[in-house]
């Protein structure tokens, strides 16, 4: 059905349902092919057709790079992973936006993701005003203080991987070659963390 499509709520588990293991750092490669995976024109056309099951794949593919925008814009895991959210169910909701003659469908993406995340700062601007007429430090410093703290709370494994997929754009597949761990460790490794920072940093 074309009124919304579930990617889950973030904590991920392994079938595009979220955004720990859905494929978060898979960063978006130009408009080719991606390993044995369709080509993103290819995959827009199938969300066109109301494939679901592609827009998992594009969820997959993109949701890395989707979330480091929205995390450099936002400081906090938590809102930056409901910008991932609101990012894809746009694009099923409005595939058309998309003109490959306009550009790459990871550039087309994050300017999805940056203009959400900017429209979400401007929301909550007002409400940490008088925290900074306080004289205390501003949020966003405070948020990648508690961003490090709760990494550090992971173990050596999940921070690595998490790192390597959100900070670097790497794709889950990307970082599985790199530090020679089977797909499916590393995608373990992710889920686990991800749920640990969630509960880390949710008050």
């Amino acid at each position: 059905m074309r009124g919304g499509a579930h990617l889950g709520n973030g904590n991920g588990n392994g079938n595009g349902n979220g955004n720990g293991n859905g494929g978060h750092g898979n960063g978006g490669h130009g408009n080719g092919g991606h390993g044995n995976g369709s080509s993103d024109e290819t995959l827009v056309e199938r969300v066109r057709a109301g494939e679901e099951h592609a827009l998992i794949e594009l969820h997959d593919r993109f949701a890395g790079r989707v979330f480091g925008v929205a995390l450099r814009i936002l400081r906090n895991p938590c809102d930056a992973e409901d910008i991932v959210q609101e990012t894809f169910v746009q694009v099923w909701r409005n595939p058309g936006g998309y003109d490959a003659a306009r550009g790459g469908l990871a550039a087309w993406l994050c300017v999805i993701a940056r203009s959400r995340a900017l429209d979400s700062l401007r929301r909550r601007r007002p409400e940490s005003a008088p925290e900074r007429e306080a004289g205390g430090p501003p949020r966003a410093m405070d948020d990648v203080l508690c961003v490090r703290q709760a990494l550090d709370g992971l173990t050596l494994d999940q921070r690595t991987a998490i790192e390597m997929a959100y900070y670097e754009g790497l794709s889950q597949s990307e970082i599985a070659g790199r530090l020679g761990a089977p797909l499916g460790t590393v995608k373990g490794r992710i889920r686990a963390g991800m749920i640990r920072l969630r509960e880390t940093l949710t008050p």
